[in-house]
């Protein structure tokens, strides 16, 4: 493998010195670029797309092509692993993914078994090698997984949820069938993360995309400590470096401390949170990650270039902050405005790494 040539957003993980600050963005690849959109009908379906190494590398590196990034993002979905699990994955036009077998009978949850990631899964991890490949060492290559917690939500709802009624009763009413599936769950993901980074990912996200939708009593018992397992047990170092770890609760910034002490070595944050606050709060446990709302890239090009740094102005001078949104791209950005906010992060953060 080729040593990197850009290794900004890695040292800012584990925060040590940058020249400035590093960037890339949540779902980069998508469809706000017309050229994944060409990608993706060339291969007729999004599943068709993520099971194709060739395909999903291509679209990994489609935005990289576009924008000065330094990081690129394995192109995949979070439902990959209950699909694995044999629970039917399927997306109905316009409906977003659902499940044809949910998971609300008891035998049904007791059967459920972690699969094997080089089995079931090994179209991701030769995904990751040929990516890895493909990228040459121009900028590192993050793996991911969605949460324990929030996977299991579409395994029982079925599909996404605004009230997420069958899980809340399934917590409250049998929590000991909850554990059982994040329990089978977690180890999937153990698993299925460290044969990404077997693979080549060179730093590894776990997206709790539905945590912060929990009591905090909940998100204690149910969430948090099951990806403090996944942390503890994830692969440390490879190829003589270490593999730093990202966690992400969108909603979490009322337990940031205790996100924050987890294990991992960053801390994924929303819009709804200050930076600067979140700084302060973290007391440089961990670098941070985020957090501009990415609806600014709806908007206009000096409102996008004034958000990024006055995100930039919260987070202040030092290392320890990888710029991103506060959740996904919207597929309704203009490509021009991604210009903009990439181009103002990396010129305008120069002087919050200058000695002071």
């Amino acid at each position: 493998m080729s040593a990197l040539k850009n290794d900004t957003f890695l040292r800012a993980l584990m925060r040590q010195p940058t020249e400035y600050t590093p960037t890339w963005l949540m779902r980069q690849a998508g469809r706000y670029l017309p050229e994944y959109c060409a990608t993706r009908a060339r291969a007729g379906s999004f599943l068709n797309l993520c099971k194709s190494p060739t395909l999903a590398t291509e679209v990994t590196l489609q935005p990289l092509a576009r924008y000065n990034l330094d990081a690129a993002i394995l192109f995949s979905d979070i439902l990959t692993v209950p699909d694995a699990m044999g629970l039917g994955l399927y997306f109905a036009e316009g409906e977003g993914p659902k499940f044809e077998r949910p998971l609300r009978e008891e035998w049904a949850i007791r059967n459920l078994q972690a699969p094997n990631p080089h089995d079931h899964l090994r179209y991701v991890i030769d995904a990751v090698a040929e990516i890895r490949r493909a990228l040459d060492g121009s900028v590192p290559l993050i793996g991911f997984s969605g949460s324990p917690f929030t996977l299991s939500c579409y395994m029982i709802e079925g599909q996404g949820s605004d009230s997420y009624t069958e899980v809340k009763k399934m917590m409250y009413g049998r929590p000991d069938l909850m554990h059982h599936i994040l329990e089978v769950t977690t180890r999937a993901v153990i698993d299925y993360l460290n044969a990404q980074i077997e693979a080549g990912a060179q730093a590894v996200m776990v997206f709790d995309s539905w945590g912060g939708m929990l009591s905090q009593a909940a998100y204690l018992e149910f969430s948090l400590p099951y990806m403090a397992r996944i942390m503890a047990e994830l692969t440390r170092e490879r190829d003589g470096h270490v593999v730093p770890r990202i966690v992400f609760t969108k909603g979490g910034g009322l337990w940031l401390e205790k996100i924050a002490a987890c294990g991992a070595d960053a801390v994924g944050l929303d819009w709804t949170i200050d930076i600067g606050d979140a700084r302060r709060r973290v007391e440089g446990k961990v670098a941070l990650q985020g957090n501009m709302d990415p609806n600014i890239l709806l908007t206009t090009p000096e409102a996008v270039a004034k958000e990024a740094e006055a995100v930039l102005t919260s987070y202040g001078h030092g290392t320890g902050h990888i710029f991103n949104l506060g959740h996904g791209i919207s597929q309704f950005t203009p490509p021009e405005n991604v210009s903009v906010l990439v181009e103002t992060v990396r010129e305008k953060s120069r002087a919050f790494h200058q000695a002071i």
